[in-house]
This record gives structure tokens, sequence and C-alpha cells, in this order.
């Protein structure tokens, strides 16, 4: 089967390719590597031009005065000019509702293109779009992403990029492809949730973890132990990243000897996963119900990591609770109150790093989520 995948924002795609490589697929990767993170893929439409130091500050000048992105443009063009080799795909899957990160209107022309000249077209549903945010914002989840914003509206600005999915462009963009699109597929429940009893939704497919690639690493409990904290600023506010810090200061004056603690900003992908590699415990996100693709990763060496892990999430997959991960809530008591229970209870780190393991092995091993979608796409 000729398979192409566009858009890339978490190594989900990647994985899914290796797997497919290995059930002897053809699988070529479009997108943009998702800026500061740099993922791979063998088609690259980022902006250059516009990234490059004075062109970016006119583009940025330009884009606050009457709105219009050049660096937008540039991926577009870029895409367009692509397009002819694009064609006679079995099966075509978009990353998200702005899987191409230009503006709706020119998306929506360039997809209808792109459309005719290939014939299965899937959607995930594994970042923000239209349902998951609207699904937010009418406050559905006992908390979510847009809970700092709802608790204060000054946030407003921050929240830019994830309010744009309610505006009419997008709206439109999201119900053009519904009418196109063969299905929907969700990666974590964050994205099945909102989704239950859509007409296009195919169900819920984990995100898929390389197994053979990412390797258990024995934990070694000779010295302190070791937290990792890793914050990208853009995301700072809707990961909760502020109940860790604040739970890592309690943390460090309680227990100065026993613990150290690893901060990484704003990291490529490639940097960011050799810099968590010695610790026991990571803090990923708050504002969850599932695991994002960088706690997939970590549990899969083994790490303890504090992540969504709620009660929908331990019922779906049939666990108990602090089993597999750390269900990360958004008090900087609680996650304080489980780092010092961790701290004070090695063994407990040995046991939920060993199941963390066995869970991705067993749930998320990217051949056999290969198979899960080619059955999907085949349907």
């Amino acid at each position: 089967m000729k398979i192409l995948m566009v858009g890339e924002y978490s190594r989900l795609h990647n994985s899914l390719k290796e797997g497919l490589l290995k059930l002897n697929h053809s699988v070529t990767l479009i997108g943009n590597g998702d800026n500061f993170k740099k993922y791979p893929v063998d088609i690259n439409i980022d902006a250059t031009f516009f990234r490059k130091r004075i062109p970016f500050l006119i583009a940025k000048a330009l884009h606050k005065i009457v709105k219009f992105s050049l660096v937008e443009m540039e991926c577009a063009y870029k895409f367009y000019k692509i397009l002819p080799e694009l064609k006679d795909y079995d099966v075509v899957q978009l990353i998200n509702e702005n899987s191409l990160k230009t503006s709706p209107k020119l998306e929506i022309w360039l997809l209808k293109k792109f459309f005719k000249q290939n014939k299965k077209i899937f959607l995930l549903s594994c970042g923000v779009d239209y349902l998951s945010v609207k699904y937010a914002a009418e406050k559905k989840f006992k908390y979510s992403i847009l809970t700092p914003l709802q608790h204060n509206p000054k946030l407003k600005k921050k929240y830019a990029f994830i309010l744009k999915y309610l505006k009419k462009s997008f709206y439109k963009l999201h119900v053009f492809l519904y009418k196109n699109v063969e299905g929907v597929i969700a990666s974590d429940l964050d994205y099945h949730i909102p989704l239950l009893n859509n007409k296009k939704y195919l169900g819920l497919i984990p995100n898929p973890i390389n197994t053979d690639k990412i390797h258990y690493i024995k934990n070694n409990f000779n010295s302190k132990i070791k937290i990792f904290h890793g914050i990208n600023r853009l995301n700072y506010i809707k990961k909760g990243n502020v109940f860790f810090e604040e739970a890592l200061e309690i943390i460090q004056k309680k227990y100065p000897d026993k613990v150290e603690i690893i901060t990484a900003e704003n990291m490529p992908y490639n940097h960011y996963i050799k810099h968590y590699e010695s610790c026991h415990i990571l803090l990923d996100q708050v504002y969850a119900y599932d695991q994002g693709y960088n706690a997939l990763e970590a549990m899969a060496k083994g790490k303890v990591v504090f992540t969504g892990a709620e009660q929908d999430w331990l019922e779906y997959y049939n666990l108990e609770e602090n089993s597999v991960a750390i269900n990360a809530l958004p008090d900087s008591q609680d996650i304080a109150k489980k780092l010092e229970w961790l701290i004070l209870n090695s063994n407990e780190i040995e046991t939920i790093s060993k199941n963390a393991r066995l869970f991705i092995e067993r749930e998320h091993n990217y051949i056999n989520i290969a198979k899960r979608y080619l059955d999907t796409w085949n349907k």
C-alpha cells in the first residue's frame, strides 16, 4: 500500500511510519518538522526564507498590523509547488485540522486539489481541533487545557493558537474536512471523548511507540532521586507547568539531600530525549486525561511520569491507580505529596518503572498499532 502522511507534531507519524515499513508498505511523510522540535520528515514544507532574522522581523510586523502571515504563505507555496507529485496514494492521513499550517481559506483551496488526486483521506484528532476545543470551552471535562483561561480571562492572548479553532474560518475548514474524509481517528482519551457519537468517528487507536528503538533504562539509586521537568514556553500555561514548579520548590526545600532537579527549556526533540535519560521521575503535563507522546516515550524508557492518568483512562485500560503512571492534578500540594511518596519509597519507583515499560509494550507497540491503522483504513 502507498501511504502519505501529512504533518508531524509529536513523532506519532514517524513511529507509525516505522511500523508500516516493517509491514512492507510504502510511506512518505510531508510536514514542517514542528519548528524548533525538528521532527524528521521526507518532504519539508517549512518556511525557510521568512525564518531568517530580517525577513522574519518584517513578517512579524506585517502580521501584527494586518494579520497576514508571510510564514504561512511560504508554507502554502511550498506545498503547492510539490502538489503535482503528491498523487495516486492509496491512503492519505492528515495529522490534524490545520496540517498544512496555513490560513483556513488557503488550506481548503490546496486540499481540494490534493484530495482530487488521491484515494482515501483520513484525519487524526491528536491535537487541538474544533471539536476538542469546543468540548473544553463548554466545560464538559472536569479540567482541560482551557481551565487556566476560564479562571483568568486575561490569559486570552496566550490562548490565541487554541481559540483560533473556534473562529468561523476554522469552523469552515472543520466542516470541509468532515465532508471529505473517510473518517476521523483519535490518538488518546482527550480526543476520543469529544468525538463519541460522531458519525465520522472511527475510534481510538493509541499512539504508536517504537519499542525496538526505545530501550528500557534500569534505575540507579546510588545517588539522589533525579526529577526532570521539561518546559516548552509556548505551552507553559496549558501544560500546567506552574504546578510542577511550585511542587518542586516544596520538595527542594524539604529534601535537598535526596533529590536532584533537572530543568530543560525549548529543546529540539533529539536533545530533549537525551537530557532526561538519567532521571527517575519525569514531570510531563497536568491538564490531561491521557498521556501525550513525550510521556509515552519516557514510560517506555522506564521513567515514572507525572501526566494525565485519570479514572477514565484507568478504566479504559483496566489499570490500578499509580500502577504505570502518576495522575498529575492541577494542585501543587498534591503533586508534592506524590513526589514525596516516591522519594521516600524508591521501591515504588522501581515497580512503576517496570510496569510502565510493560504497559507500552502491550498497548502502544508500533507494529501492532500500525496493523490497527491498516485494519481501519481498509474497512
